[in-house]
């Protein structure tokens, strides 16, 4: 198990960018959560095997059909073990 802390800036708030991230994490079974940040970039905790970080960070990249992902940065941390994904809202 891995985790990461993902931060995907671009045109990321206001185009279901959470939503799709939680669709996409419970398919894959990623865990942990995801959240919009005040500087208009979306952060992620995620926890997954290495095989599946992968798929989830490609994801990452692109986003929904309506986000301009310009950067994907991801940082390994510690494992939390979260029991699912969340979408956090401020």
């Amino acid at each position: 198990m891995k985790h990461l802390d993902i931060v995907v800036k671009g045109k990321v708030q206001g185009v279901f960018f959470r939503k799709s991230t939680k669709a996409v994490a419970d398919q894959l079974g990623v865990r942990g959560f995801v959240r919009n940040e005040a500087n208009g970039d979306v952060f992620i905790a995620a926890e997954a095997d290495e095989a599946i970080m992968e798929m989830f960070l490609e994801w990452c990249n692109e986003g929904p059909e309506d986000a301009d992902v310009t950067t994907v940065e991801a940082h390994e941390g510690e494992l939390k073990n979260y029991r699912n994904f969340e979408v956090v809202k401020k």
